[in-house]
């Protein structure tokens, strides 16, 4: 109660000679605290009526002034590294140094008496939003480029592939500039460590699709040679890709600190570090602050549910004057040996998956292999 109605009970007793218990049930107070209020008025006068905190004079389960320490040096370290540094990241790091780690509430409220955090305003709820998450590891990847700008200015891009379930970093390369031939490759690379997903989502951008020009690039080619549905955003809406659009965030955060790179190969050695961090010693939130690759080796594995479908090709050449003839298979270029005789040749190769026949202009079968695309070489049976 106020210093008012507190004042106006000690001088109905004091001036009017009224009972204690007389003026508490008149008032509807209770007979104890009118007996403290009195004691604390002939204490103290009128300071002794002003309201006082009920805050306990001592709490066992309060932080020790050790780990409050402790929090702000995480803070700190975490911040400075790039990475997440949010109350409940503390939380999951203290829980691996100490038995008993105070609330994530209650590293918040050390923060903020440190001066570290402000009250942010209310954000729209994540109830609001429609969410999409893959049941299993495998079952979705999301790939996607990004912009970023070395030492000296010089803009370069990366090119990230994300695990849709585990959020799992499958690739993070740097390029000067990305082709659809890079993401074909980079894609390959990912499937050969992790095997093939049953879908990729991708945005509209032209390294990942032609279909605006009614044609196919490298990607959507072994796609579907591999039976692997491609899915695409809807144009001008990248919350489609949002998740591989938010590791770009937390990539960047990372990087920007870091040293500066001077080159290609500098940067993809802070991305390669990034991720084996990312991946591996990063509570996720959105994971229940377990890491990406706890979650991927947890469960398993989804895999293409269509059929492979076989690529047919025509493709009409010249025998180089090594007496070889190139073609594309899984983004990687493949020589066929010819023999030197046919240096010069026009020849036309029908090409059936890896089956292969090749023939000069008359129809003439010259060569007939099945690809082999561990070799780069395609040599010539004895």
């Amino acid at each position: 109660m106020g210093t008012g109605i507190g004042r106006y009970l000690v001088e109905a007793h004091l001036r009017e000679g009224r009972s204690v218990g007389e003026i508490a049930r008149a008032h509807g107070v209770h007979r104890s605290w009118l007996y403290k209020l009195l004691a604390r008025y002939r204490a103290d006068g009128e300071l002794g009526l002003a309201p006082r905190s009920r805050r306990p004079r001592r709490s066992p389960s309060a932080m020790s002034q050790d780990i409050e320490d402790r929090v702000v040096e995480l803070r700190r370290a975490l911040t400075a590294e790039g990475l997440d540094a949010g109350a409940l990241t503390i939380h999951w790091h203290l829980g691996r140094e100490v038995a008993h780690p105070p609330s994530a509430t209650s590293i918040w409220r050390a923060l903020r008496r440190r001066g570290l955090v402000s009250p942010q305003p209310r954000k729209r709820p994540r109830s609001s939003f429609r969410r999409f998450e893959a049941d299993l590891p495998n079952e979705c990847w999301q790939a996607d480029m990004t912009h970023w700008a070395l030492a000296g200015g010089t803009g370069v891009e990366i090119v990230n592939v994300i695990d849709d379930h585990s959020r799992l970093a499958l690739a993070s390369v740097a390029l000067p500039v990305t082709t659809a031939l890079d993401v074909a490759r980079i894609f390959q690379d990912a499937r050969s460590r992790y095997g093939a997903p049953a879908a990729l989502l991708t945005d509209n951008g032209c390294i990942f699709t032609a279909q605006h020009r009614s044609g196919r690039t490298v990607l959507e080619t072994e796609l579907a040679r591999l039976g692997i549905e491609h899915r695409r955003s809807r144009p001008y809406h990248p919350q489609t890709c949002g998740k591989v659009e938010r590791f770009h965030q937390t990539l960047k955060r990372y990087v920007a600190q870091q040293a500066p790179a001077t080159s290609l190969p500098l940067l993809q050695a802070q991305l390669d570090a990034f991720a084996q961090r990312y991946n591996d010693a990063r509570p996720h939130r959105a994971l229940g602050r377990r890491t990406p690759r706890s979650v991927y080796e947890s469960k398993i594995k989804a895999a293409p549910e269509g059929r492979a479908a076989v690529q047919f090709r025509v493709r009409y050449d010249r025998v180089d004057h090594s007496g070889k003839v190139s073609l594309r298979y899984e983004a990687k270029l493949l020589h066929i040996g010819m023999g030197n005789r046919l240096r010069g040749k026009r020849v036309v190769l029908l090409v059936a998956d890896r089956d292969v026949r090749v023939l000069n202009e008359d129809g003439e079968l010259l060569r007939q292999l099945v690809l082999d695309p561990t070799r780069d070489y395609q040599r010539q049976s004895a």
